[in-house]
């Protein structure tokens, strides 16, 4: 009788244990870009709310298709009408792609079995005594990217009559700008050497037949070959119907109002002296009046 190879046998022992310590501890296998068809059940699960997620957003029915086509199933409808009546039973976690209305929305997309715009049933209920008999159950309008929405909870809709309800009267605003009256007159013109202005400075006031000034008048300005506008009310701190301009020395100016006005000809920048006999350009005010 031959003797069982003990020391044979331990090694043999021994190189399985290491081995398995080896490929389940030091260096487990990992698994790498595996179809989704290999996936767990739950992570099917997580898949296809994913992707109804998607379809309801976006509403691309073939992709949604292509995607659910990877896990696999030998019918993608009951497959996805099997995990919306899972989760209904287990309840919804909450989580944004957890909603077992977007998965039954996907089931129903790719059956096809009814139009999108097909009349919703009417469901017979018990009322209470003291709501109308003849009130039926009538499941909520489903939106136009969606063929039909199921709701757990049945929702009794009771006709009233239709409630007028009337535009509110809009309520006067009031307006910086004035309406159009008569053409303004220049009914002011003045030379100011002050050394404390800026050189050149042309200054111009709008008024209206009152003597209250206008803002947002626009005021064109022409000389040789050039012409620019510049509007009152932009320096409010020196009145609403105020405004200036930086004229160049030696060149001659005409003013006028766009709205229509007399046109000031030959402004030009005057030559003054400071009381230490020092030349600066001064300054012209002109004054425009409504009669």
């Amino acid at each position: 009788m031959r003797r069982i190879p003990w020391d044979i046998l331990l090694a043999l022992l021994a190189g399985l244990g290491l081995g398995l310590v080896y490929s389940w501890i030091l260096s487990p296998a990992q698994i790498v870009n595996a179809e989704p068809a290999a996936l767990r059940a739950d992570f099917k699960d997580q898949y296809r709310s994913v992707i109804a997620a998607a379809y309801h957003a976006t509403g691309n029915l073939p992709r949604a298709q292509a995607r659910l086509a990877l896990l696999g199933d030998p019918n993608l409808v009951e497959a996805l009408n099997a995990q919306a009546q899972r989760m209904l039973a287990g309840g919804v976690s909450g989580d944004q792609f957890e909603q077992p209305d977007q998965v039954a929305a996907l089931a129903l997309a790719l059956g096809g079995d009814e139009p999108a715009n097909a009349p919703l049933p009417t469901l017979p209920v018990e009322v209470p005594d003291d709501v109308d008999a003849t009130a039926t159950v009538t499941l909520p309008p489903p939106p136009p990217d969606v063929p039909f929405l199921l709701t757990e909870t049945p929702e009794v809709i009771e006709t009233q009559p239709p409630v007028t309800v009337s535009a509110p009267t809009p309520r006067p605003t009031r307006t910086a700008i004035p309406t159009l009256g008569a053409p303004f007159a220049l009914t002011g013109q003045e030379t100011i050497c002050d050394s404390n202005l800026p050189d050149g400075l042309l200054q111009v006031l709008v008024l209206n037949s009152n003597r209250r000034q206008i803002p947002g008048v626009e005021i064109v300005i022409t000389w040789d070959g050039g012409k620019e506008q510049f509007f009152t009310g932009l320096k409010p701190e020196l009145g609403n119907g105020y405004a200036d301009y930086i004229m160049t020395p030696d060149v001659t100016y005409a003013i006028q109002l766009a709205r229509g006005s007399d046109v000031a000809l030959g402004i030009v920048a005057p030559t003054c002296q400071t009381s230490s006999g020092e030349a600066f350009s001064g300054s012209v005010k002109l004054t425009f009046q409504q009669p």
